[in-house]
């Protein structure tokens, strides 16, 4: 009995050893095969695979919420609700030529999104301020100035992207995003419905449409304002 607790205790140390040294090498060759280069340049492709169709499924999402949406993200609303701008405009519309008061549509077209605040064109929960109105369009359609004045830039404006933007006195402007292609340049002097350039969806856009703006000494102002009603029914020019 005293002979074969003994074999079994050997036979048990062996067989311990022995598995220790197996798992050990059981480890090392997995911990190689994790600083392999080529399995890590395998890891890196397969992540980046899947971030690209991360990204592409939220394109789908994007467009699926918000067709032909986008714009700038503007966090400065803080004249929206003050009394003084009313007044100011009021003023402005009295003694100013009604050539220079932003009073046509620059493009006739459904309206997308209005100005204030609205739910992210580029999906999720989170809310934003949108400075402008989306009006929608057709690439190459085109845009007219809705008041005469002074380009004061021309090109691509971050968000915006090919954008152009009109100084047309008293501290009134009016902002065109999204253009694929510009018709005028900074310096130009334009006439009201003066042809500056044509519809895109460059920039922050999720299709095509143009992005209005109105804004009084840099302050956005809602540009139906001085717009008239948009026609009940739009008609595509010949």
């Amino acid at each position: 009995m005293v002979q074969s607790g003994s074999v079994a205790i050997f036979l048990a140390a062996v067989f311990g050893v022995f598995g220790v040294s197996f798992h050990g090498l059981i480890k090392n060759i997995t911990f190689a095969q994790a600083i392999d280069p080529n399995s890590l340049a395998s890891q890196l492709v397969d992540a980046r695979s899947d971030q690209d169709r991360v990204e592409a499924s939220r394109s789908e999402v994007a467009e699926a919420v918000s067709v032909n949406s986008g714009g700038p993200i503007d966090v400065d609303d803080t004249t929206i609700d003050d009394p003084t701008v009313e007044s100011e405009l009021k003023q402005i519309e009295a003694s100013s030529s009604p050539d220079n008061i932003p009073s046509i549509w620059a493009h006739e077209g459904k309206i997308n999104n209005e100005f204030g605040f609205r739910r992210n064109p580029f999906g999720g929960r989170t809310y934003e301020f949108h400075p402008g109105m989306d009006i929608d369009g057709e690439r190459g359609d085109t845009i007219s100035a809705t008041a005469a004045g002074t380009v004061t830039k021309a090109g691509w404006q971050g968000g915006y992207g090919n954008m152009v933007e009109i100084d047309h006195g008293n501290g009134l402007i009016t902002r065109y995003g999204h253009m694929s292609k510009l018709n005028v340049a900074v310096g130009d002097v334009v006439t009201r419905s003066q042809i500056i350039g044509f519809i895109g969806s460059t920039g922050r856009s999720t299709g095509p449409h143009l992005h209005y703006e109105l804004r009084l000494n840099e302050h956005p102002i809602n540009p139906r304002r001085f717009l008239p009603p948009e026609p009940a029914v739009v008609t595509k020019p010949d």
